[in-house]
């Protein structure tokens, strides 16, 4: 069982429930420590994205959403939240958004408002004692 110990401190110091660069973290670590403790891993790569529609589209295709997601950011939230939580219970999430653009069709505010669904979606999972780790970087 030495890589179960391995993973938990890989994540030992990072709250349950957050939103944060992926700094030094290896995506297959984070990977392998979602894999460990039994956590869904979702990763989407937004490196070919220049507008805020190619980042809905990368992320419910590398996601899997649903068909019908209304590919906007009050939809990308409801992906995240509530439907998830209607399908029974939740071991946790490790999410990686890497390579988010950082483009004149995706500035500044642009990406704060998907970090902030991203935020939202911590804080939802967090008022029910859910694990919802997301990591990112820019391009």
């Amino acid at each position: 069982m030495p890589l179960r110990h391995e993973q938990d401190t890989l994540l030992r110091g990072v709250r349950p429930n957050i939103v944060q660069s992926i700094r030094a973290y290896r995506i297959q670590d984070l990977q392998a420590a979602a894999l460990a403790m039994g956590n869904h891993f979702l990763y989407a790569n937004l490196a070919h994205a220049q507008s805020k529609q190619d980042i809905l589209d990368l992320i419910a295709q590398q996601f899997m959403f649903p068909a019908h997601f209304g590919k906007n950011f009050d939809a990308l939230y409801d992906c995240m939240t509530d439907p998830l939580h209607k399908s029974g219970p939740q071991p946790g999430f490790i999410v990686v958004l890497e390579q988010i653009p950082t483009t004149p069709k995706f500035d500044k505010e642009a990406r704060e408002q998907l970090l902030d669904i991203f935020r939202d979606a911590a804080d939802y999972w967090a008022d029910r004692k859910i694990a919802f780790r997301c990591f990112y970087s820019f391009l």
